[in-house]
């Protein structure tokens, strides 16, 4: 019988690079024990160095009741450290024929009802789960480097995933501290990395094309619509570019620039189902703040971001 999510005591962190090693000293602070396992050289030496450095931040954000260093074992072998798992997050390279390997390796040595996430950054677990005797338990659980600093966790199942795993996981990262996104279908590089990648995307072709300097570039967003994007996402934000119309007024009266030549992104077309879609997407956002209630909110963010970097 699979474990209740707020039952789980002992995480297996099976990779423990730099992201796999963020996630124990992560579940390490949260309360949790951590039992991480690596086959490179060096690989215990590393994770140590790296939770002891995680450490000071994780303390001034506030650790859970019990947590403690001292709760992390170091299993050279995968076999003896999957099977103390209430629960498995995987973060091996990103390599396809490596993840369908170890994650069937994983699952073959796992208690049955245990869930198994992958941290991957960009494969579905539709590709990885292909090898593995019970894929029903198999689900991704993206995170963002660092995983002890960065909230946002994407959770994503296979075609094979049950539905049942999709929600547990996402209910365990959730009672973890970690922001969720559950997300709907499979989508190739889920949805932060789509969105960064068209950014970065752009930031080199104007590199390429001499229109834009790397310091340019990272001052226009550090000093620009990067104060507004930990306060409110890019679609609250356009939602207040509309003023007192909000996005409504915003995609009617911009719309059509939406047309030019800016970017070398093709835009998607605005028809009226993606219109209202934004428009009712953005209403719920809202969830009964007026735009002067979003506008306070914003500022008094920028605000406090400002002051938290010694800017202000």
């Amino acid at each position: 019988m699979r474990p209740a999510s707020q039952d789980v005591r002992t995480v297996v962190c099976a990779g423990a690079g730099v992201i796999g090693g963020g996630w124990a000293a992560y579940f390490l602070a949260r309360g949790y024990r951590v039992v991480a396992w690596d086959p490179g050289a060096g690989a215990e030496e590393r994770l140590h160095h790296l939770v002891d450095a995680a450490w000071p931040a994780l303390s001034e954000l506030g650790l859970a009741d019990g947590a403690d260093r001292a709760s992390l074992v170091f299993e050279p072998d995968l076999g003896r450290a999957c099977v103390q798992a209430d629960f498995v997050q995987e973060s091996a390279p990103e390599d396809l024929a490596l993840k369908r390997r170890l994650l069937a390796d994983i699952d073959a040595a796992t208690p049955e009802d245990v869930v198994i996430s992958s941290s991957t950054s960009g494969f579905g677990m539709s590709e990885m789960q292909t090898e593995c005797a019970r894929p029903g338990r198999t689900v991704v659980g993206h995170p963002f480097n660092p995983p002890y600093l960065i909230p946002l966790v994407e959770v994503a199942g296979g075609t094979r995933t049950d539905p049942e795993v999709v929600a547990w996981a996402s209910d365990f990262f959730r009672l973890a501290g970690k922001s969720v996104i559950t997300m709907d279908r499979e989508v190739p590089g889920f949805i932060a990395n789509r969105l960064q990648e068209a950014l970065w995307r752009e930031a080199l072709h104007m590199v390429a094309a001499g229109e834009a300097t790397v310091e340019q570039i990272d001052l226009s967003i550090t000093d620009g619509p990067g104060l507004r994007w930990p306060v409110q996402g890019p679609m609250l934000t356009f939602h207040l570019a509309g003023g007192q119309g909000g996005m409504a007024h915003m995609l009617d009266h911009f719309g059509p620039s939406l047309l030019s030549p800016w970017t070398r992104l093709r835009a998607a077309e605005l028809t009226p189902e993606l219109r209202d879609a934004v428009v009712e997407g953005c209403d719920r956002e809202a969830a009964g703040r007026t735009i002067d209630d979003l506008v306070a909110e914003r500022d008094r963010g920028v605000i406090a971001v400002l002051r938290a970097l010694g800017r202000a």
